[in-house]
């Protein structure tokens, strides 16, 4: 149940509605690692180690925001890993060949929005599960990406391009001020709006959506493309951020956007969780790993630590769903 339709709800009276204790809960977590870390490790609290996970998690959010949607559809898309790698692909091979920006930027961000909805057309058409739909699609991306870039790597990119990934203003990376825009945009879209308000419904049950008159099918391709899209935007962040293209870009980031929307509160049944919910949920995961790095732990108990937040993120939302 969405924020609003919560509200409407709630009886007369003062009544804190557990989607805002849970935000409450998740923004306690923040603090308590933030101390923690504070006391572990002297390089944790400084201004450019803060401004550094903040333009980590930013470029988590940016993927995890459009998954969001998705899930709270009860869809799953595992694709926004191999989106990434050839959208960047695709942007800098335009902007090698041309010498704009614009035109490799608008390059990526079409082809995640294509991507995504091929993605949205095969589940709300085909009525291909999620699941499978966008791990086939992982694979067909990851071949035409390696098959395209061939084991090479496009490098060298404009000064002002790159300012997208690695410029400051004010003294704040810019791609913090990118995730706050998108933070609003995603908050108020998923909260205020119908279209909004018919995702959670969808997710909650997508029969009674249909027998209401919500454009199921419409409404899973927009969800999807936003997620494409969402991938796009990560790919153009990464590409300005990196300098260079390959074709393994972004393949590791799936499982931790996954991660961080379900740390977020989404649940994988559908129908509940939240943009701003998910922007707590990167935060999370990237204090955790920013933690690990501090404390020289090996590379490799990464990814089995986020493995584990995932599985124990999923645990407590089935434990919470039963009780419920």
């Amino acid at each position: 149940m969405s924020l609003a339709s919560d509200a409407a709800a709630r009886p007369s009276g003062f009544h804190v509605s557990r989607e805002v204790q849970q935000l409450a809960y998740r923004l306690l977590a923040v603090a308590l690692l933030c101390a923690a870390l504070s006391f572990a490790t002297e390089a944790f609290f400084t201004a450019n180690n803060i401004l550094n996970v903040l333009r980590q998690a930013s470029l988590l959010f940016f993927l995890a925001s459009g998954l969001t949607l998705v899930i709270l559809t009860g869809g799953l898309d595992l694709s926004v890993g191999a989106n990434i790698g050839l959208s960047a692909c695709f942007a800098a091979t335009v902007i090698k060949a041309t010498g704009s920006p614009a035109l490799g930027t608008l390059a990526g961000l079409a082809t995640g929005l294509a991507i995504g909805i091929c993605n949205g057309l095969m589940v709300a058409k085909l009525r291909i599960p999620s699941f499978i739909a966008t791990y086939g699609m992982l694979w067909v991306l990851h071949g035409i990406t390696y098959y395209y870039m061939a084991g090479e790597t496009i490098h060298g990119f404009p000064p002002g391009f790159r300012q997208i990934g690695s410029g400051y203003f004010l003294g704040v990376p810019i791609p913090v001020y990118l995730m706050l825009v998108f933070l609003l945009a995603g908050t108020i879209f998923a909260q205020r709006t119908i279209w909004g308000q018919q995702i959670y419904a969808i997710g909650a049950n997508p029969v009674a959506a249909r027998l209401t008159g919500i454009p199921v099918d419409r409404r899973l391709i927009l969800v999807y493309a936003f997620s494409g899209a969402m991938a796009g935007v990560a790919s153009i962040v990464f590409l300005a951020r990196l300098n260079s293209a390959e074709g393994d870009i972004g393949e590791a980031m799936t499982l931790p956007a996954i991660a961080a929307a379900l740390i977020g509160g989404a649940s994988l049944f559908g129908g509940v969780g939240s943009v701003f919910g998910t922007f707590i949920g990167a935060l999370i995961l990237t204090l955790v790993l920013n933690g690990m790095n501090l404390l020289a732990v090996n590379a490799n108990w990464q990814p089995l630590v986020t493995g584990l937040i995932v599985i124990l993120a999923v645990w407590l939302d089935m434990v919470g769903r039963r009780r419920t």
